[in-house]
């Protein structure tokens, strides 16, 4: 199966549809006046329904087991044709669509299998998907694409050459997905002076972000909090508390790390962890969703 733990956890929806095309009147007459020998058409083909979006995954083999919150059907009469809505909702990692098909599907199943005795000629057409919503694909074209970054590493030992930058590199990785133009990458040491003098210098510029990662942790010498914490105008506490709350879900050692994130003129200011797997993870969490504050800046601006 597709790898998907680094997806967050959204509510997932879907709707599929199926037609079910009989031949003649009485067909439909015996379905809605529940005169069908094999019993309770619309009964009994929901209860196959419910029972199909729950088993997809078993039939499937690159679908995930997943957690079913909601399955709905409804039905719809034309003329000879009835129409199957189902429509399916989870909050997870990821979409339903393949469940609402497969619940439609055997839905019109079922009505072919106890309708058949009674009608010759019935079909089973136009399986498909009508809605779909949940996860980053609904978010993904919603953003300005002129946004600016600057990515800042603080370390002592990688500004020293001892060591290689990951984090950073993995950090502009995610940015570029996010259609957002990295405009700086620099390294700096543990140091307060040199950690505010990359922030002055990007409100000043009018840079959109400024992500630090490093220095977040519990050594004397990380210290990008305190560099960072003021020179806010205001803190963002749900932004970290996100990135922490996904992190926790892959490590337990998630809850340790001390980023802050919040604004500064109308820079939005990350400070992230310094490795690259916590630096990673922290920008699955947060993208692109995050990039919604820049539609609230704008919005301030006009106002």
């Amino acid at each position: 199966m597709v790898e998907i733990t680094h997806k967050s956890t959204t509510l997932r929806r879907a709707v599929a549809q199926a037609t079910v095309l009989v031949s003649k009147q009485e067909t439909i007459d015996a379905v809605v006046n529940n005169t069908v020998p094999k019993g309770n058409v619309f009964e009994m083909a929901k209860t196959a329904g419910l029972f199909a979006v729950k088993k997809t995954s078993d039939m499937i083999p690159d679908c995930h087991p997943l957690p079913v919150e909601y399955t709905g059907v409804s039905y719809e009469i034309e003329g000879l044709k009835i129409y199957i809505n189902l429509e399916v909702r989870t909050i997870y990692r990821t979409g339903v669509e393949v469940e609402a098909m497969h619940g439609a599907s055997v839905v019109a199943l079922t009505m072919y299998d106890m309708l058949k005795p009674i009608d010759k000629g019935i079909e089973v057409q136009n399986i498909k998907l009508l809605e779909k919503q949940g996860g980053k694909s609904d978010f993904k074209d919603r953003f300005r694409k002129d946004l600016t970054a600057a990515v800042i590493v603080c370390s002592d030992s990688i500004s020293a050459g001892q060591k290689e930058d990951k984090a950073g590199k993995a950090i502009m990785e995610k940015l570029n997905t996010a259609s957002v133009e990295t405009v700086e990458y620099i390294v700096v040491p543990d140091e307060i002076d040199a950690i505010q003098k990359i922030l002055l210098k990007h409100t000043e510029l009018g840079t959109d972000l400024v992500i630090y990662t490093g220095g977040t942790g519990l050594s004397k010498r990380d210290v990008t909090p305190e560099a960072i914490t003021p020179l806010l105008d205001r803190e963002i506490p749900g932004i970290m508390e996100a990135a922490r709350n996904y992190g926790q879900d892959r490590t337990p050692f998630s809850m340790l790390s001390r980023g802050i994130a919040g604004v500064k003129d109308e820079t939005l200011v990350l400070t992230l962890p310094g490795s690259t797997k916590g630096a990673s993870e922290s920008m699955d969490a947060l993208f692109p969703a995050l990039l919604h504050i820049f539609r609230i800046f704008k919005g301030a601006r006009h106002d």
